[in-house]
């Protein structure tokens, strides 16, 4: 863990890690603003597999590709993976050293806190695992597997649980960060 840590520490300066959470949320919104709309105008209203945090089984996701189509399932292919397949990277780069760098202003960038700052980097290699399910099963459509689709939608749910937690740890860190600051600011 210490090589780890020294590695980070290596990529803390304020206008990296600021360059890499901006560059990851201009890639966040495109997502949220362009490509899922534009896969989801085939939907019929139905979440893509990417959003559903909690899982999904083998008839949502065959009601889902029936839905789509086959222009739908192609445009999910070739405009929204694409992208998704660029954001994890940045997610788990960018949110692992925002962790870092708060936690180095706490003086708590040691063990065990420096595991925290793993956290991003599981919800991104979940992402990456969820996205080749999903091509997985797009190009495997209309020949679904009821294994392939729990596979995925595991790793679907351990993208949401790891990127829940890491913004509940985020939110405790800025919160200490803002009692230190208060504290610093009265002696």
């Amino acid at each position: 863990m210490k090589q780890f840590t020294q590695v980070i520490e290596k990529h803390l300066s304020g206008k990296k890690v600021l360059t890499f959470f901006i560059l990851t949320n201009v890639v966040y919104v495109f997502m949220l603003a362009v490509s899922i709309p534009r896969t989801m105008n085939f939907a019929n209203g139905m979440d893509l597999l990417d959003m559903l945090p909690m899982g999904y089984d083998l008839n949502y996701v065959s009601e889902l590709f029936t839905a789509l189509g086959a222009e739908g399932r192609q445009t999910y292919l070739t405009h929204q993976i694409p992208v998704d397949m660029v954001y994890p990277f940045l997610f788990a780069l960018s949110y692992c050293l925002l962790l870092a760098y708060f936690l180095k202003k706490l003086n708590k960038l040691i063990a065990p806190y420096t595991y925290l700052c793993l956290l991003p980097v599981v919800a991104g290699i979940a992402d990456y695992a969820e996205n080749f399910g999903i091509i997985n099963l797009l190009n495997s459509y209309p020949n679904l597997s009821e294994t392939a689709v729990k596979t995925t939608s595991a790793f679907s749910l351990v993208k949401s649980i790891s990127t829940s937690a890491f913004f509940v740890v985020l939110i405790v860190v800025l919160i200490l960060l803002g009692f230190k600051t208060i504290n610093r600011k009265k002696t």
